[in-house]
């Protein structure tokens, strides 16, 4: 029997569970925000309660870290697409096979590790069924979703790889790449969410959603000929978006899109490699926002080279594009990635590895990492403040508090250089 672990859980019911099914094969999917919890689960599985069972582990953090997650106690790591590899692994625990003539994965032989070559990724991607959902606890994700957001959510995926080259992004599972669904399919896997789940929205994990305007074309097509409508947001590029795009988008269902930019800073984006004109991103959220679709961007700050002139230019691309919503981070290296590979000389705290992620390593800034700390409350404060001061049933006191917030970050700022 395997057994694949599901999220959404307490951790006691899921234990007793695995007790009492006994399986002789758990596979784990671990990526850098629960790699931490991943590690724990191992250490627990591997006793004489559970009676060692064989755990797999797959996911986009084993590819760079096979040594680690070996040593943290897994029997075996699935690296890249998993779909065939996994079975193959399977049959082989199960029937006492070959593991050496599995490609995609790496083990422990006699203290050394193993790494098989490298599976053949699908080129097409109609070869795979619609995922089975039925497998595992829907109704979980649908009431945690709403209990936290306020609308219950399902995902799809309908390509995989990603052919941009932003150096901060991980390409660990899928690669430089772009394969894509048939838009017939992704089109029925929508009904079929609509009809069987009814959730309040879906959620495309697409790196660029509308990267192809052809597929998109197809996309839409089929949504409404199969009558699959459903409130859907996705995340894509700038130059992949234009008013045509933005239409088929809305007849579709979507109601929300994510537009990256990472900074307001030109120079940023291009240490970046974004490939990317910063007023062009700004344009296309201000169309998306005046044809009534909501949208979203993502800042980074703190990413080698960015001074307080390049904060600055972001807050105030923030305040022109006026997304609907906006999310912020400190850059952090993953490992794999070129950003990583270009600080590594540079990294000033390396935590211990079981019980941290990426997002803990430091290096070399241009300011301290306190400074940054600053930087994103005067970001968030500041464009906030503007906000509000645009809003017509503006708080006056609640404006003078963001104001006064701002003030304080950009003096802790200066100081924490």
């Amino acid at each position: 029997m395997m057994y694949m672990t599901a999220p959404f859980y307490a951790r006691t019911d899921q234990l007793a569970y695995i007790k009492e099914k006994q399986p002789k094969v758990i596979c784990i999917y671990t990526n850098l925000m629960t790699k931490i919890e991943v590690v724990k689960l191992i250490q627990i599985l591997k006793t004489i309660d559970f009676n060692f069972p064989k755990i797999i582990l797959g996911g986009p953090d084993v590819t760079y870290n096979v040594e680690n997650y070996l040593n943290a106690g897994a029997d075996f790591l699935v690296i890249g697409e998993g779909e065939e590899t996994t079975f193959e692994l399977y049959q082989a625990i199960m029937h006492q096979g070959d593991f050496n003539q599995i490609n995609g994965i790496a083990f422990l032989e006699n203290k050394t590790v193993i790494q098989t070559p490298a599976r053949t990724k699908f080129r097409e991607l109609d070869e795979l069924p619609l995922p089975n959902r039925a497998a595992i606890p829907n109704e979980k994700y649908l009431e945690t979703w709403k209990r936290n957001h306020g609308e219950s959510s399902m995902t799809i995926s309908t390509q995989r790889g990603c052919p941009y080259t932003c150096k901060w992004c991980s390409t660990a599972v899928y690669g430089q790449s772009y394969r894509r669904r048939p838009a017939h399919l992704v089109a029925q896997e929508m009904k079929m969410l609509k009809d069987q789940y009814n959730p309040d929205a879906i959620w495309f994990v697409d790196d660029v959603f509308t990267i192809s305007h052809k597929w998109l074309t197809a996309f839409h097509e089929e949504v409404v000929k199969q009558k699959a409508q459903i409130r859907f947001e996705c995340i894509t590029r700038a130059e992949r978006l234009n008013d045509e795009i933005l239409r088929l988008l809305k007849e579709a269902g979507c109601f929300r899109i994510w537009i990256g930019a990472e900074s307001g800073s030109q120079k940023i984006i291009d240490l970046m490699d974004r490939r990317v004109d910063v007023n062009h991103v700004k344009k296309m959220i201000q169309n998306t926002n005046a044809l009534g679709i909501e949208t979203g961007t993502f800042i980074m700050v703190g990413y080698p080279g960015e001074t307080e002139e390049d904060i600055a230019e972001t807050i105030q691309y923030l305040k022109e594009a006026n997304p609907t919503q906006y999310t912020i981070t400190i850059a952090y290296p993953i490992k794999g990635t070129s950003l990583f590979n270009e600080i590594e000389k540079d990294i000033t705290v390396q935590p211990d590895w079981k019980t941290s992620t990426d997002r803990q390593i430091e290096f070399k800034r241009t300011y301290s990492r306190k400074y940054y700390d600053y930087a994103v409350k005067k970001v968030v404060n500041e464009v906030e403040f503007h906000r509000g001061l645009t809003h017509k049933n503006k708080n006056n006191i609640q404006l003078l508090k963001l104001k006064a917030k701002s003030i304080l970050a950009s003096g802790l700022m200066k100081i924490s250089r």
